[in-house]
């Protein structure tokens, strides 16, 4: 796929290489819902995994099967727990960095974890109880505590540092001037710091990122995104191979963008080796890991301000709630499960790029999914009305969305995609913790702009009511 610019894009010049072959590109379906190109894992080995406590992949990967010293950061994360977890498992060492800030938002927010997370100090020494594994935790500040950054990495020397320290939530970044400076504050600065501390420690770490698909904003590409440079003939009859122009919809996006810039620069300047990888909305909440102890358990998510929409819907679903779905529901967006998530750390970390080779890019997503055909899905299994809401969010009301994921099929990856069956563990997890929903923090609670608000401002929290 080609592009015909008229125009300079000066700051994506760093990004610039000679036009390479066609990208990997995968077959196109219905625009409601575009599987991944990658083969289908059985839904039986997946569920027999999680049920046992076994790894769902039982094939091995492409690229290096040394075990390596990783750096979590973030690691006490949605993502960055059952991550580094997965890491551990695999015969990793493990060291974990996190500064408890998301636990902090949820007494802003006064919205907790609907399962009951355990502190940090609990969750590692029941990770040793059942896995005989250890795992080191840090409490430190990445974009705050620059000195004692450098030297961790300087004491621990690790082969691998995957950065999940970022506020991960787009309504929240919306929510007030005070978290749209936060969010840039603590994203770009943290992301800057690493970088920084790399280069000070002298230690050959390879960067590996969890950025976002919506890097590339939606709909925007005319066609099929790529897997994060894009072919262009400049003025002149002029071929290159550039980073994809940037169309982030929220500040929480704006920053995984500048991100994005900041990976090109240190790769260009330092040498720096650094994967970043555009991840879809992650969905599930357990993984083979964390249900070996209850102590284990996973973060989730159901408040309108950082339930992931999947959740959202299934966590609805099962109390009887109507599904929030916002505008006509005709957003379509990439989904990829918390299992996949830990399963693609992996894959990067033991295919990191060579020194002096450009940042490699990840499309880290099982498939495409439209809104309301999700939940479709999820009313049609518990029988809960769909509710059409104001959208608090500016975005277009319809999009299509074709994502390349081949890097990531290529290296042994066969992802989980949405079944009803595969539903079920999470609402046996909202089953259980119930007890523990707040329903007032259900509707959305952000607004992108002053029209979204006026245009939100019937909704009423206290209208939700719990019926199962």
């Amino acid at each position: 796929m080609r592009f015909f610019l008229v125009f300079t894009l000066p700051i994506l010049s760093n990004a610039f290489a000679p036009a390479r072959g066609p990208s990997f590109v995968a077959p196109s379906t219905s625009s409601s819902s575009r599987s991944s190109s990658c083969n289908k894992v059985s839904t039986f080995f997946q569920l027999h995994a999680l049920e046992d406590g076994t790894n769902v992949d039982n094939i091995g990967v492409n690229g290096s099967v040394e075990k390596k010293k990783v750096i979590v950061l973030g690691g006490d994360g949605f993502c960055g727990w059952p991550t580094s977890l997965y890491l551990s498992d695999q015969g990793h060492d493990v060291v974990i960095v996190d500064n408890l800030s998301r636990r902090n938002i949820d007494v802003e927010l006064g919205c907790d974890s609907l399962t009951p997370i355990q502190s940090p100090e609990v969750r590692v020494q029941a990770w040793k109880e059942v896995s005989g594994k250890d795992i080191k935790f840090i409490n430190l500040d990445v974009a705050k505590e620059y000195d004692l950054l450098v030297q961790l990495i300087k004491e621990e020397k690790p082969d691998s540092i995957v950065h999940f320290a970022e506020q991960r939530a787009a309504p929240y970044s919306m929510k007030n001037s005070k978290a749209k400076r936060y969010t840039v504050d603590n994203n770009v600065g943290g992301s800057n710091n690493l970088c920084c501390a790399v280069i000070d420690s002298e230690v050959d770490a390879h960067i590996v990122h969890l950025g976002t698909m919506g890097v590339y904003g939606y709909g925007t590409s005319g066609g099929e995104i790529p897997e994060g440079y894009i072919d262009v003939i400049l003025p002149g009859g002029r071929e290159a191979n550039i980073l994809h122009p940037a169309y982030p919809g929220s500040v929480y996006h704006a920053t995984k963008c500048l991100d994005a810039l900041l990976w090109q620069f240190y790769q260009k300047n330092d040498q720096l080796r650094i994967t970043d990888l555009h991840q879809g909305i992650v969905w599930g909440t357990n993984t083979p890991q964390t249900i070996r102890d209850e102590r284990l358990v996973n973060r989730f998510d159901y408040d309108g301000d950082y339930g992931t929409v999947l959740n959202r819907f299934l966590m609805q679903g099962a109390m009887g709630v109507p599904l929030t779905v916002y505008g006509t529901g005709g957003q379509t967006r990439a989904f990829i499960h918390i299992t996949d998530t830990a399963r693609c750390i992996e894959i990067a970390i033991n295919n990191p790029p060579k020194t002096g080779e450009r940042v490699e890019i990840f499309n880290q997503v099982a498939e495409t999914r439209r809104v309301r055909d999700v939940a479709k899905l999820v009313a049609d299994q518990t029988g809960v009305e769909v509710n059409l809401l104001p959208n608090p969010r500016q975005e277009a009301a319809e999009n299509e969305l074709d994502v390349s994921n081949r890097k990531f099929c290529s290296l042994g990856l066969d992802p989980i995609t949405l079944d009803a069956a595969l539903f079920d563990e999470v609402t046996e997890v909202v089953q259980k913790y119930k007890h523990r929903c707040n329903p007032t923090k259900i509707l959305p609670a952000s607004f992108w702009n002053k029209k979204r608000a006026e245009e939100c401002a019937s909704l009423d929290p206290s209208s939700v009511k719990i019926k199962n």
